[in-house]
Parts: structure tokens; C-alpha cells; sequence
């Protein structure tokens, strides 16, 4: 091999590690390391994590307004509720129908949201579902 050749290709290998190095020198850190980085993401809650009353009064107020526009109740469970998630909805239902019949439609719709947040709250005051094992969700 001539001196040209051996040059060109200790240019070409020294310009790759010189790059290999680094990529590894600029990646985030916790890149280098995902397993250290998967275990903080596990150990850490999400930001964006809706809270259990919040999420139970979405839920609750979409199948309400499902059920006065005909659609049927179903299974709780293909509805993805729990048990106590159930009975709220009942409840709100039942008071919107009231609603719906003494005055309109906008104002069983308002009741809705109310009375979903209301009981909704009122189950996941503590964070988590009153009522036992069989209440929970």
C-alpha cells in the first residue's frame, strides 16, 4: 500500500470515530442509558395524566347524553365503567330526563354536566373511588 493510501484511510477512519464519538457525546442524556432512562419514566407520573374525577365526568356525561338521545344503556362493562361509574350515570340520566321534561333539552344538558361533576367529585374525592373493592373505577 502506498503512503497516499494509507493516509486516506486513516483520514476516513479517524473521521469516523471522530464522529461515532460524537453522536454519543451530544445524545440526551438518558439516550446512552434507556434502561436508567425507561426506569425514571416508570417512577415518574405523567404530566398530562387526567385525574380520575375528571375522566369519570367525561365519561359519564358522553353516555348520559347517549342515553336521552335514544341510544340504550348496554353493559356497563362494553361501556368501559365500573360499577360505580353505573349508578352516577343513572342517576344523571334519570335527573336529565326529569329536566328534559320540565324544561328543554339545553337545560338537561347542563344538568349533565353538573350533576356528573358533582357525583363524580364526590367519588374520587380521596383520589381514588369510595366504596370498596366492588366500587372501584
Amino acid at each position: 500500500m502506498t503512503t497516499g493510501a494509507v493516509r486516506r484511510k486513516g483520514a476516513v477512519l479517524g473521521l469516523a470515530l471522530l464522529v461515532a464519538g460524537l453522536a454519543a457525546g451530544c445524545a440526551p442524556s438518558g439516550a446512552r442509558d434507556g434502561a436508567s432512562h425507561a426506569r425514571a419514566s416508570a417512577d415518574s407520573p405523567s404530566p398530562s395524566a387526567t385525574p380520575p374525577a375528571q375522566l369519570c365526568t367525561r365519561i359519564i356525561g358522553y353516555w348520559s347524553r347517549r342515553a336521552l338521545t335514544g341510544d340504550t344503556y348496554g353493559d356497563y362493562q362494553s361501556m368501559g365503567l365500573s360499577d360505580g361509574q353505573y349508578e352516577i350515570l343513572r342517576k344523571v340520566v334519570d335527573a336529565a330526563r326529569a329536566e328534559r321534561g320540565r324544561a328543554d333539552a339545553q337545560a338537561a344538558d347542563r344538568l349533565i354536566d353538573r350533576r356528573a361533576r358533582e357525583l363524580c367529585e364526590e367519588r374520587y374525592r380521596n383520589g381514588e373511588p369510595t366504596g370498596g373493592p366492588w366500587g372501584a373505577g
